[in-house]
């Protein structure tokens, strides 16, 4: 299940994702059991402070409970829980935690808008020739057409971080 709407909470997105992510729903108590399941170490998470979390009662959960969650949800962009616009589109998100894709969107910086266009054209058109859906449009455009200011991963990191921490 895919969230593309803005603005969501951290309770709204948690549920939405507990309630169908890749075809598994998951109750608190299911969720929970999957936090234990998961290898390694780990935040273990109860299946009451998940049922808070989705509920909204609790909306600060520290980032190790974020991670665990995430992780048994399959895989979820920790960001993605992050109740800020930027952080609505999961797709782009799972996109960016791909190298190969952070390396393209390197190569793209600076370029003049044509060749920007270009590339994006040609993109498209390669896609389209493989018979792969098309991607998401610009999702980060606002109403006037300009773009936002992309964050530093050192910038997002911290925003993060912050949002996490409740600051």
């Amino acid at each position: 299940m895919v969230i593309s709407n803005r603005g969501l909470s951290l309770a709204e997105k948690l549920k939405a994702l507990m309630a169908g992510h890749q075809g598994q729903a998951h109750t608190s108590r299911s969720l929970s059991a999957s936090v234990d399941a998961l290898p390694g170490e780990h935040a273990s998470v109860s299946h009451a402070a998940i049922a808070k979390l989705a509920n909204g009662s609790q909306d600060n959960p520290t980032v190790n409970t974020i991670m665990a969650l995430c992780e048994a949800l399959g895989g979820v962009p920790p960001a993605h829980l992050l109740p800020h616009d930027s952080y609505a589109d999961r797709e782009a998100l799972e996109a960016f935690e791909d190298p190969q894709a952070r390396r393209v969107l390197s190569l793209l910086q600076g370029l003049p808008q044509s060749d920007l266009r270009n590339v994006i054209a040609d993109l498209e058109r390669r896609r389209a020739d493989l018979g792969l859906q098309q991607a998401g449009e610009g999702k980060s455009v606002k109403a006037t057409g300009k773009r936002q200011r992309r964050r530093s991963r050192d910038e997002a990191a911290q925003y993060a971080a912050d949002a996490l921490e409740g600051l």
